[in-house]
C-alpha cells in the first residue's frame, strides 16, 4: 500500500521532499500536486517505472505522450533542441505556470522516447513538485490522473485520490485540494504557436 504524505506548498518540508525523491530513485510511482490537476509520475530515467505507468494507463510506452516536469528553463534545454528567441520569450513569460509546451526533442531524450520528434514540457507553479524535481536532479514524467466519473473529470481531493490509487502507486502527496482544470497545451515545434488544448493558462502569453 502507498504512503500518504502531507506536504505544505507554502513551506515544503525538506525531510518529506527527500522521502519522495528516495521513492522516485527506487523506481517508485508518485501522485503529486501541480498548479493544475494532480499528476502521476516517476523518475524519467527509470525504465521499469515508466513501464508501470504505461501499464496503468493501458498504453504502449513508445506511444505515450507524457510531459516532462522540469525545474526551470535551463533544465528544459537538456531535452529540447536549440530554442529560438521568440519561443524563449513565450516560455519566459509563461513559466512557471499552468502550461504544457510541445517542443522539438533532442538526442538526450531517454531511450524510451528516442523515436519522438517532440516532447511536452511543464514547469508548474507549485513549490512541492519543483522542489522534488530540483532535489531529484532530473525531470519526472507526468500524466494527469483522469477520473472515470465524467462529471468529475479530475479528482481534486487528495484523500479520495489516495483511496483510489493506494494499491497502484508507492506514494501519494497530500498537497491540499487540486484544481480540476488541466494545463493549456501549446505546440511550439513549428513556425507558429498552435493551441492544442485551452486549459487553465491564459493565451495572453502568445
Amino acid at each position: 500500500m502507498a504512503q500518504f504524505l502531507k506536504i505544505y506548498e507554502d513551506k515544503p518540508n525538506e525531510g518529506a521532499i527527500k522521502k519522495v525523491v528516495e521513492v522516485l530513485k527506487n523506481g517508485g510511482l508518485i501522485i503529486y500536486p501541480t498548479d493544475t490537476v494532480y499528476g502521476l509520475g516517476c523518475d524519467i530515467t527509470n525504465s521499469k517505472a515508466l513501464e508501470r505507468i504505461a501499464k496503468i494507463k493501458g498504453i504502449k510506452l513508445e506511444k505515450a505522450n507524457w510531459s516532462f516536469v522540469c525545474y526551470d528553463l535551463s533544465n528544459i534545454s537538456d531535452y529540447v533542441r536549440q530554442i529560438d528567441t521568440s519561443t524563449f520569450k513565450i516560455l519566459k513569460r509563461a513559466l512557471p505556470g499552468p502550461y504544457t509546451f510541445i517542443l522539438p526533442g533532442n538526442n538526450s531524450l531517454p531511450k524510451e522516447f528516442k523515436k519522438k520528434t517532440t516532447v511536452g514540457i511543464r514547469v508548474p507553479d507549485n513549490a512541492i513538485v519543483l522542489e522534488i524535481v530540483k532535489i531529484l536532479g532530473n525531470p519526472i514524467v507526468s500524466t494527469s490522473i483522469h477520473d472515470e466519473d465524467e462529471v468529475l473529470e479530475y479528482s481534486t481531493d487528495p484523500e479520495l485520490i489516495f483511496e483510489k490509487w493506494q494499491n497502484l502507486v508507492d506514494l501519494v502527496i497530500d498537497g491540499g485540494y487540486g484544481d480540476n482544470v488541466a494545463s493549456t497545451i501549446i505546440d511550439l515545434s513549428g513556425f507558429e504557436p498552435v493551441v492544442v488544448r485551452e486549459g487553465k493558462g491564459s493565451l495572453d502569453i502568445l
